[in-house]
Order: C-alpha cells, then structure tokens, then sequence
C-alpha cells in the first residue's frame, strides 16, 4: 500500500483545482485592475488599491504580480486578445475592423488615461519594444493584410482622439475597401 492509496481525492484533481483557483484569483485580480484604471488613472492606483477591489490579500497579488506595471501590462494583453479575438469571429474585414475601433473609441478605462494620464497613454503606445506591438502588428497583418500600417495607425488615432460610430463607419469603408 503506497501513500497515496489514502488520499482522499487523487492528486490531479488536487492539482485541476489549485489551477482553477489560481486562474479565478488571476481573473479577479486584472478585472480590477481595469476597474481602478477606470475609475483613478494608472499613476493614482497603488497595489494596494488593486487588492482591496480584487478582494484578496496584498501577499497573493504579490505572488501573481511583482508590481503595479506589470499587472496592468498582463491585463493590456488579455485585453488584446479578448478584443482580437472577438474581431475574428467577425463575417467580413469591414465588421472585423468595425468592432476593434468601437471597443477603442469606448474603453473606459483609455477614456480615464486620456484624461488623467495622458503621458502615460503616450509612452504606451509609442514604446514599441513592448511585446504588446508584436502581438498588435501580427493580429492587424493577420486579419487585414495591414502591412502598410494603415489599419494601426488609424486605430492608434483613435486611442488618442475616439470616432463617433459613423465616422468610424465611413473610415471602416475606406481602410478596407483600398
């Protein structure tokens, strides 16, 4: 008889659930990060304020993430995979194209940067260094043959200066149909 013929649940389900928590605790904590980000700025977040909204302790954010950057460089991530995966499942370029600058013109949480920090919204989107371009670049190319940048810089326009839904429209007929 081993030792682990008397554990009571076997040691993958053990494990599937300590995954699941930790996915929920890591869920929990970037939905509030975008919160505080929506509600105070990034420079008027602390950790702290990160934890109270998440609702977990201070020690297991820091055993998720070593500092305030980098919670909110995870969030922009998934954020941006959430955004270009939801554009690909789009029936055409058009609406593809349609639902990127509409949940960009619309982000609360790019609406507070605007506002309350907007240097801080300048240098993210023109550090290209940061892996988040790499990611952003290979997604336009992938779903709008983009290699002129058109797309982006069009998109990048409106992280700065949000279109109405019908301008957006109208550029929308004009980037893609080119």
């Amino acid at each position: 008889m081993s030792f682990a013929d008397n554990l009571p649940v076997a040691p993958v389900e053990i494990y599937q659930r300590q995954t699941s928590s930790y996915r929920r605790t890591r869920s929990a904590i970037l939905e509030s990060a975008r919160i505080c980000l929506q509600i105070k700025g990034f420079a008027a977040t602390s950790m702290i304020d990160i934890a109270d909204t998440a609702e977990v302790s201070r020690a297991t954010l820091y055993n998720h993430f070593r500092d305030k950057g980098s919670v909110f460089r995870e969030w922009a991530r998934a954020d941006l995979e959430r955004i270009f995966n939801g554009a690909k499942k789009a029936e055409s370029n058009e609406k593809a194209l349609s639902i990127i600058a509409a949940i960009v013109s619309e982000d609360l949480a790019l609406a507070k940067l605007r506002s309350a920090d907007p240097a801080f919204l300048t240098q993210i989107v023109s550090d290209q260094t940061n892996p988040a371009w790499d990611q952003v670049r290979a997604e336009m190319t992938q779903l709008f043959e983009d290699r002129d940048g058109l797309a982006l810089t069009w998109l990048i326009g409106q992280v700065f200066q949000p279109l109405s839904s019908e301008q957006i429209k109208k550029d929308v007929e004009i980037i893609v149909g080119r």
